[in-house]
């Protein structure tokens, strides 16, 4: 009987076609984030058992941009760029469990297929989107200076059709580059059995947060942002009732692994 290796699927005699290495994985890349408020009912209505809203505003949502480079111990996806860059925009809110404040990203949208893998792994719930925003660049016109008076623009899309855009313009450095994306992260990992009616075969309510951890300066501002309503997407239920500020940082930090908080109890359909 043959031996397959690799990660995550396909699995082959070599290992050299899993769609993603194992961890842990290395990110580097720009942020930028849109805070603001909505009903928190909004919220609550994302959040299984037993996640419960945050005490400290739990209307509070982040939308955020961001445009990575990633690899995994070896690095040897850098030089193959196709492998390392993709971009991506998530959507976080804070919640609670047994008392402790944590994040929880409640959508989330990449163009690349290895950022889903990677995705179903962490408990992220990732869909395949087209993702843009303006890159910042110390040199001639046709970019923003990272700085005072920097203006940036980002759109997201999904089946043809525009989901959210933004616009960001910094004002002043800041000491971090939002407070709703600022915890561990809960996330839940779910995988229906293969037999029909019989629920949940992976059903894992579990904690991570990054490895390892590095950031430049980070700049806030006034922000603007728009979003739309889709036939197969609900992003627009979070309506944006008060925004909070806009934020440019740009970052590196690792993974490598979470930890399991229950399993089994989640009651997820």
């Amino acid at each position: 009987m043959a031996t397959v290796r690799g990660f995550f699927t396909p699995k082959t005699a070599t290992g050299r076609s899993s769609l993603v290495p194992s961890p842990p994985w290395y990110y580097s890349g720009d942020l930028l984030t849109v805070e603001y408020r909505t009903d928190p009912a909004r919220v609550a209505e994302l959040l299984p058992e037993p996640l419960t809203l945050a005490d400290e505003d739990p209307g509070a949502v982040a939308v955020i941009w961001a445009d990575w480079q990633s690899c995994s111990g070896g690095r040897e996806e850098l030089l193959d760029p196709v492998r390392s860059q993709y971009k991506e925009c998530f959507v976080v809110v804070r919640c609670a469990y047994r008392g402790r404040t944590f994040s929880r990203c409640v959508y989330i949208w990449v163009d690349k297929d290895f950022a889903i893998a990677r995705g179903m792994h962490q408990g992220y719930p990732k869909k395949l989107g087209s993702i843009h925003m303006t890159r910042p660049h110390p040199y001639g016109l046709a970019a923003p200076r990272l700085g005072e008076g920097g203006v940036f623009g980002a759109t997201l899309a999904a089946a043809d059709r525009r989901l959210a855009q933004a616009v960001v313009r910094l004002r002043e450095p800041s000491e971090t580059n939002g407070s709703v994306n600022g915890h561990p992260m809960a996330h839940n990992r779910w995988l229906p059995s293969i037999e029909p009616g019989k629920g949940l075969a992976l059903d894992e309510l579990i904690a991570t947060s990054g490895a390892s951890f590095e950031g430049g300066q980070a700049w806030s501002g006034e922000a603007e942002i728009e979003l739309f309503d889709a036939p197969t997407e609900e992003l627009a239920g979070l309506t944006v009732d008060e925004v909070i500020g806009g934020y440019y940082r740009q970052v590196g930090v690792s993974w490598n692994g979470g930890t399991l908080l229950e399993s089994g109890t989640s009651g997820a359909e």
